[in-house]
């Protein structure tokens, strides 16, 4: 489309904890690539975490929660066409070396250090940007949005992807207990996708607004303790099968081996920073046979099963979007993730009008 404008709003990190908007040039698009004027984007904590420790250097644009309409496409084009609504994933694994074919995907080089979606700078996702540049290896991920589907729907894509992931990471049976360590977002996705796999599952989160979500997300047992004083409630007369920790606390990793049965899984999914630790018993894992196993990131190969669960409804994310920002309050929107409180869960960016 020849009437997209030559600049547009961002908000560029500049450093810790340093947000700014600024105009900078709308991306440029090669012959295989498409230009994507963005709807919504999530807050992801991963994006928080480089935002307030600096973990990479600016200046970039962060943001991969990423839906919206494609207003423009290459010339090599032919899967896509201008007027698309989509959702984005700017990761996806070559499929060809080491990791790949032990599918270890978000081992895989290209999945680690090659990002597909920029809105400038060293590409980060783009989408806390009026638009975005899709460059063609990350195309596998992008998903068209049904009709009666919304784009906040749609930017819920690529989170509920990395719970699915971490879900088929657990070595479950129908009716087998599992306790679910945090309630926010994240922890509300484990609980419906488990219940929906048949699992009885247990919510645990100190706030009790979050544990009347997770029973209407189909947990079967609720409690609001922490994890250390489970012993004393109804949790220590089931049968733990599984732990999924979704809240990086390192003594609830301890706690969790602790309290599955012999051959029970613990399933680290929110500790992303380096050089966090928890005494281990190790004869936990030798002699009772208990699994400690991590996931990361998503996995594009479930992006279509991921897709019918978020716009069937099955997974009803609109439950989860508490609130809604503009562009320019961007940095409102990240400072009110970081940090759990009553009231908030999925908080949402969305830089412009839908068109």
């Amino acid at each position: 489309m020849s009437d997209n404008p030559k600049t547009m709003q961002a908000i560029v990190y500049r450093g810790v904890n340093d947000l700014r908007l600024e105009m900078v040039p709308v991306p440029r698009i090669g012959a295989n690539e498409l230009l994507v004027k963005v709807a919504a984007c999530g807050v992801c904590p991963t994006d928080i975490k480089k935002i307030h420790h600096g973990t990479v250097p600016p200046p970039r644009i962060f943001g991969h929660e990423t839906s919206g309409t494609i207003v423009k496409v290459g010339a090599r084009v032919r899967r896509f066409k201008v007027g698309d609504r989509v959702a984005l994933h700017h990761h996806v694994p070559c499929m060809k070396c080491h990791a790949c074919r032990h599918k270890d995907f978000a081992q895989c080089p290209q999945y680690k250090y090659e990002t597909g979606v920029t809105a400038g700078f060293e590409p980060a996702g783009g989408g806390y940007a009026e638009y975005v540049r899709v460059m063609p290896f990350v195309f596998p991920g992008v998903v068209r949005i049904p009709q009666r589907n919304s784009f906040l729907e749609a930017a819920m894509i690529e989170p509920v992807s990395t719970v699915a992931k971490a879900v088929r990471r657990l070595r479950l049976l129908r009716g087998d207990h599992v306790l679910v360590v945090g309630q926010g977002p994240i922890g509300l996705m484990f609980t419906r996708l488990l219940a929906l796999e048949g699992m009885k599952v247990i919510a645990s989160d100190l706030m009790p607004e979050r544990l009347q979500v997770a029973r209407a997300f189909g947990a079967k047992y609720v409690t609001t303790p922490p994890i250390q004083r489970c012993n004393d409630s109804m949790i220590q007369r089931l049968p733990i099968d599984a732990a999924v920790i979704t809240a990086p606390v390192d003594t609830a990793v301890q706690e969790a081996v602790n309290l599955v049965r012999g051959g029970g899984q613990v399933l680290v999914f929110a500790h992303t920073r380096r050089d966090a630790q928890a005494l281990i018993d190790l004869s936990k894992v030798c002699v009772d046979e208990k699994d400690l196993i991590g996931s990361y990131s998503s996995d594009v190969t479930l992006q279509e099963t991921v897709a019918k669960l978020v716009f069937s409804r099955k997974l009803d994310v609109r439950k989860l979007i508490t609130h809604r920002f503009p562009l320019a309050q961007t940095a409102h929107a990240v400072e009110l993730a970081s940090k759990p409180r009553a009231g908030v869960l999925k908080v949402v960016v969305e830089p412009t009008s839908p068109l």
